[in-house]
C-alpha cells in the first residue's frame, strides 16, 4: 500500500468515526438504560406480606390498577378505590374511598387499616418477575404481593 492510498483510507476511516451518531450517553449508566419499568395498567395483585408481616391466610388483600391514574381493590374486608399517580418507580395513591363493613375478627380489621394506611405512604415501586414490591414511608420492609391469574372461563 503507498502513502497515497494510506491518506486516503485514513481520511474515510475518520469520516465514518465522525458521520457517525453517537448512542453512548455517558450521563446515562448502561444498567439504567434498560431498567424501563413495566406498566402496572391492567395488574391484579394479592398481598403476601405487609412490611414484614405475613398477610393473615384465608383473607384476600388485593390491590388492581384497571386503568391508568386508578386503583382498587379489597383492604382485607372493606372494597377500596381511589387514584394511583405512577411514574417510572415512583407510586402515590391519593385519597383512597373504603367501604365500612364491620370485619369478622380484630385481627382482619388491624391488617386492613394498616394495608391502607400503608398504601397511604407507599412512595416507590419495584416490579421483579410476578412479585410487586411497594416501599412506603415509615416501613422498615415493602409490601409484596404477587400477581393474580386470571380466572378462565
Amino acid at each position: 500500500m503507498n502513502k497515497a492510498e494510506s491518506l486516503v483510507g485514513m481520511a474515510f476511516l475518520a469520516f465514518l468515526v465522525m458521520g457517525c451518531p453517537s448512542t453512548y450517553n455517558p450521563t446515562t449508566s448502561p444498567s439504567k438504560q434498560n431498567s424501563a419499568p413495566a406498566s402496572l395498567t391492567g395488574t391484579e395483585w394479592i398481598l403476601q406480606d405487609l412490611a414484614g408481616t405475613p398477610a393473615l391466610p384465608n383473607v384476600k388483600a388485593t390491590l388492581a390498577f384497571p386503568e391508568a391514574g386508578r386503583a382498587v381493590g379489597n383492604a382485607s374486608c372493606n372494597r377500596f378505590t381511589g387514584s394511583a399517580e405512577i411514574s417510572g418507580h415512583t407510586i402515590k395513591f391519593g385519597m383512597l374511598a373504603s367501604t365500612r363493613m364491620a370485619c369478622a375478627e380484630d385481627a382482619v380489621s388491624s391488617q386492613k387499616t394498616e394495608y391502607l394506611k400503608a398504601l397511604a405512604a407507599a412512595k416507590r415501586s419495584e416490579l421483579k418477575d410476578s412479585t410487586l414490591l411497594i416501599y412506603a414511608e415509615g416501613y422498615d420492609k415493602p409490601l409484596r404481593f404477587t400477581r393474580m391469574t386470571p380466572a378462565t372461563p
